[in-house]
């Protein structure tokens, strides 16, 4: 009898070491709030079908770019078309967007004023310094009436053209408009007058969006603004990203970013 025990518990534990084995890697990247979080989430639900996510958070915008062309990440998620479209074009590469997941605000923020009409003539208004979020900062002033640029309004195709300074044709408070790197944003607040930024680092820095100036949903209709998980194109009708995808895209996942983020944030799928 414990012979045949011993010989259960080896064939156990042989089983369970090839089923280990069998757990195929996805190295994602991402940035911490929501992106990383949603990973969390579907990590167990990855995990049943093979594959183990190892989740690398970022606190910039280049690096999870810049490392999934290097072949050190598989993919990533932190990032809109419009953004993607901008980093293939300026170096070269061919990222491909696999499935939208979320859309979040972009944000007009500010610790000194609670109305633009407080904005004081040559305030000091901080813009990110890429060349998509910086654009959609500046279609932000836009709305809030404080300066008129030219070109569109909105965005109605990811590859549409956003604004640069160059563009700013009106400005009439004489703004004094400064490019920030995105997550130098929240910090900044206290030594601008209005930001503009980007719904993840709003999130990081507990910001209280009941008191922004203006927040722009991203609900356009033509699905510009959705954060997308990305990968390389010899990658991307990979099974594993298949069924990261399949995951992010869940049921499961909408529930979990509707009772999680309580609005803040919304499906885009």
């Amino acid at each position: 009898m414990n012979i045949l025990k011993s010989l259960t518990l080896i064939a156990a534990v042989t089983f369970g070491l090839s089923n280990a084995a069998a757990a195929e890697t996805l190295v994602v990247g991402a940035t911490a709030i929501p992106h990383a979080e949603i990973l969390e989430f579907v990590k167990p639900i990855v995990a049943k079908e093979g594959v183990e996510l190892d989740i690398r958070v970022f606190t910039d915008y280049i690096q999870p770019n810049a490392q999934l062309v290097s072949g050190e990440l598989d993919a990533n998620y932190y990032q809109y078309r419009p953004f993607l479209n901008d980093y293939n074009k300026e170096r070269g590469t061919n990222l491909i967007p696999i499935v939208p997941v979320h859309i979040e605000p972009f944000v007009a923020y500010s610790t000194k004023i609670t109305s633009t009409d407080q904005l004081a003539d040559g305030a000091t208004v901080a813009i990110p310094n890429d060349p998509v979020n910086g654009g959609r900062g500046l279609l932000l002033l836009q709305k809030l009436g404080l300066i008129k640029v030219n070109g569109k309004p909105e965005l109605i195709s990811p590859e549409d053209k956003l604004p640069t300074l160059k563009d700013v044709v009106e400005n009439p408070k004489n703004l004094k408009i400064v490019e920030l790197e995105s997550a130098l944003l929240p910090r900044a607040l206290s030594e601008v007058d209005l930001g503009a930024l980007n719904g993840n680092y709003v999130f990081e820095a507990k910001l209280d969006l009941s008191k922004a100036l203006l927040i722009d949903r991203g609900q356009d209709g033509y699905n510009v603004w959705s954060e997308y998980l990305v990968t390389r194109p010899e990658t991307k009708d990979d099974a594993r990203v298949a069924k990261l995808a399949k995951a992010l895209n869940s049921e499961e996942t909408r529930k979990f970013i509707e009772d999680h983020y309580k609005g803040q944030i919304i499906a885009a799928f």
